[in-house]
């Protein structure tokens, strides 16, 4: 992984240019990430280009579920929950170490949305559906079972609960182990590498790229066979510099989550539930806090900035006061939130975001340009295997090179290669065990082996020989282990990539953060060679970031 390595970033702009690729992907979210790991475990030569970090947008900002859209079955979209809900147990035995099984309960009150029979019998066509193992289908419990669950949920009118499995992750470190994994496969992949212009030739065939280095300003010219748009938000941006922005739109959601610690909000159960307004929220335990999201607003701003409002977190601790009225939660014990984007494919008289489907779909233009948009997070595999099952036949007609069919359902990602969910668990009891014989706490050994899976010896090994420098940095030994290993293997190159992206720690330990930002910052500035102005701008950047997920704007 050496060269994924944010030291030879020029070196990885000089081999995308040498020679032309069959396929570049735009984008360095989930979809991008699994498109670049699909097309190279094929043979396919691939580079993957990112204008800001990767997963700094839809990808790190999610509800952090591999779910598999129970709220569909309102919208009948039947095969999506079908082809979604299998896709989630691939995902997880492919990385069980970013993704955790987590039974929800969907409470429900006189009233509600959901019924008695309604909650079984959907949660049941759920489980058919999506292929839930026996042991995970859903259970229903009576009001007094449900409160015993989780006794913070509003015990006026409550009728019952179903109990399902659904499954947490990590998504900026989910999609950070899909691309380091395509990187292994021989996929070049890049941040901070905006795509300024496109290359055609002949009678307006797209032939390359000119994408601008956003540390350095330079640019490079890289040729493709194939470009798939894949940039999320920015899809019909691309389209536009196309000139093939034409039929379907995207339409921007903002969704929200609040984050507050487990002493305000001793959550101990997940919970899916209607707020006020009839829309359904997710309240989910995580560590030593519990976060709650999601809204879900029509979006037409600052697409890389997107913001809370106080109208975002008021909605959000009404819908808490509602569900769990004994907390009272306040403003004030708001530790953090995000703000984060889903790119939909407008639907005619569909002008609310909630009705919009979240089916994903490919564009073609006459260009030869290939967007893929809309879909959800757990879909992204088998969205990049469609993908790129399309680019294959274009070059099997144009060049008549025949690939082979997509190897990524029983390939595990970059720090999976632990022998499935079973291996997982005494893979995780090994290592728990090893670091805490060279000194490692166990609660932070835990932490390492679910964020860093099979990757964890390389964190362990900077551990115990990197002492002297972390002491001569003044960063705690682990912090400087994960750091080096970010900055060496995970193409970490601003501090809000390390403490946003490769941590999330801005989002569940904040105070982690402020404690050690400032002594971070030092070394990395040191050892990229960034200028004064880089260093108060990337610092700025950080603490721009702090403020935001603590106070909202408007």
């Amino acid at each position: 992984m050496a060269m994924f390595s944010s030291h030879k970033r020029k070196e990885r702009f000089k081999q995308a240019e040498a020679k032309e690729l069959d396929v570049l992907v735009i984008g360095g979210g989930i979809t991008g990430a699994g498109i670049a790991l699909d097309a190279a475990s094929r043979g396919m030569s691939t580079a993957l280009f990112e204008m800001q970090d990767f997963a700094a947008g839809t990808s790190s900002r999610s509800t952090k579920l591999v779910h598999g859209g129970l709220r569909y079955l309102k919208q009948f979209e039947v095969k999506m929950v079908a082809e979604v809900g299998k896709e989630r147990s691939i995902v997880y035995e492919n990385g069980p170490h970013v993704t955790t099984p987590e039974w929800m309960m969907l409470p429900f009150h006189k009233g509600g949305t959901f019924g008695p029979l309604t909650t079984s019998l959907g949660l049941r066509v759920y489980d058919l559906l999506a292929g839930v193992k026996r042991a995970e289908w859903r259970t229903m419990l009576k009001p007094d079972e449900a409160l015993e669950k989780e006794p913070l949920i509003k015990e006026k009118d409550l009728r019952g609960a179903g109990l399902y499995v659904e499954y947490k992750t990590d998504d900026a470190r989910l999609t950070m182990e899909v691309l380091k994994k395509a990187v292994q496969k021989g996929a070049n992949a890049m941040n901070y590498a905006k795509i300024v212009d496109l290359v055609y030739q002949g009678p307006g065939q797209l032939s390359g790229v000119v994408v601008r280095d956003e540390i350095t300003g330079e640019t490079y010219t890289v040729h493709a066979k194939k470009i798939v748009n894949a940039a999320g938000p920015w899809v019909d941006e691309l389209r536009e510099m196309d000139g093939s922005k034409q039929g379907k739109e995207l339409v921007h959601s903002k969704g929200v989550h609040l984050v507050i610690p487990k002493e305000i909000f001793p959550l101990q159960q997940a919970i899916y539930f209607d707020a006020p307004d009839g829309r359904m929220i997710f309240a989910i335990p995580r560590g030593n806090k519990a976060y709650v999201g999601t809204t879900d607003t029509v979006y037409e701003d600052n697409l890389q900035h997107p913001t809370m409002t106080e109208a975002d977190r008021d909605y959000l601790l009404e819908a808490i006061r509602y569900m769990f009225p004994s907390l009272n939660i306040e403003a004030q014990h708001v530790e953090s939130s995000w703000a984060g984007l889903r790119p939909l494919i407008a639907e005619k008289g569909k002008d609310n975001p909630g009705e919009i489907s979240r089916k994903d779909e490919i564009f073609i233009s006459d260009s030869g340009l290939i967007s893929i948009a809309g879909g959800k997070l757990t879909g992204y595999r088998k969205m990049a295997e469609d993908a790129v099952d399309k680019v294959a036949d274009l070059l099997k007609e144009e060049d008549g090179i025949l690939y082979s069919a997509s190897e990524t359902k029983h390939m595990p990602i970059s720090g999976g290669e632990v022998g499935g969910s079973k291996g997982f668990e005494s893979f995780r009891e090994r290592k728990i065990e090893e670091a805490v014989a060279i000194g490692v706490e166990e609660a932070v050994s835990l932490s390492l082996v679910q964020t860093y899976g099979a990757n964890v010896d390389r964190i362990f090994d900077l551990y115990q020989n990197k002492q002297d420098q972390a002491i001569e940095a003044d960063i705690d030994p682990i912090v400087f282990a994960q750091l080096l290993y970010a900055l060496e293997d995970e193409l970490a190159y601003k501090p809000v990539d390390f403490f946003v992206r490769r941590t999330g720690a801005l989002f569940f330990d904040i105070n982690w953060v402020r404690a050690h930002k400032d002594a971070v910052i030092r070394y990395m500035a040191g050892t990229l060679g960034w200028t004064a102005e880089q260093e108060e701008d990337y610092t700025e950047e950080l603490d721009q970031l702090l403020y935001e997920a603590v106070h909202p704007v408007g």
